[in-house]
């Protein structure tokens, strides 16, 4: 009987960690398309240059395949080791991740500021040499969000020391349209028209995030069940 339930749970737990291991490939395929087809696409932040979407997905997709390999193996083999070192990977991963959430809002109006200082100090990285991904990055969010600089229009004065701003500001583009009157510009800020696309999605967020959730609480309980299903099996095979 216990046996039985034993094999069960380690189909069950492989066919769950075979999904997990092919979503991390997913995950990983995407972030190297990115980093080889718009490798110019980088971060908004100048104190985080390597924080860009290609990095993220690269290294989040790595991770989740090495846990998902562990867990296949783990079913496979029946390894009790292998079971709790996956088990335990997985519990870290979800305690960062409500670690991180519950930060992001008891700090949210701290972060709020923090990250609008830190979006302006890249404006002026806006045009320079070796930081093509972050002019790119504001020019595609400017245009998209039909926005102009972080809290105003104005902070471009400052990064260009004239009333000037960046033609993806221009209500109709064409070539030097940010010199021309701000009439002829967006007026929107793109710090609050972006979070307030994120608020107005929120819904799906949540979804998203509490789905992610429930995977690894179904991974954790797998895990845990096939552990003491394993340890029960030895116990009565001894």
């Amino acid at each position: 009987m216990a046996r039985g339930c034993l094999q069960g749970v380690k189909y069950l737990m492989f066919a769950f960690n075979l999904l997990f291991w092919l979503g991390g490939c997913g995950v990983l395929g995407v972030g190297i398309w990115l980093a080889a087809t718009q490798g110019n696409f980088a971060t908004l932040s100048s104190s985080f240059p390597s924080l860009s979407a290609a990095n993220l997905l690269i290294v989040t997709g790595t991770f989740v395949m090495a846990i998902g390999f562990v867990g296949c193996i783990g079913a496979l083999k029946e390894n009790k080791c292998l079971l709790l070192t996956f088990f335990v990977l997985l519990l870290l991963v979800f305690l960062l991740e409500a670690t991180i959430a519950v930060l992001f809002f008891a700090y949210s109006d701290k972060i709020d500021s923090y990250a609008q200082q830190d979006l302006k100090k890249g404006l002026h990285l806006y045009g320079t040499e070796g930081n093509v991904g972050l002019t790119n990055a504001w020019s595609i969010i400017q245009t998209d969000f039909r926005c102009c600089g972080v809290s105003n229009y104005t902070d471009w004065f400052e990064v260009y020391n004239a009333t000037r701003v960046p033609d993806s500001c221009c209500l109709e583009f064409s070539d030097s349209c940010g010199l021309h009157e701000p009439g002829t510009w967006w007026k929107s800020p793109c710090y609050e028209t972006v979070k307030a696309w994120l608020q107005e999605n929120l819904l799906a967020v949540g979804i998203f995030g509490l789905c992610t959730a429930l995977v690894q609480i179904l991974g954790l309980t797998f895990a845990m069940t096939m552990y003491c299903q394993v340890v029960k099996a030895d116990t009565y095979c001894a």
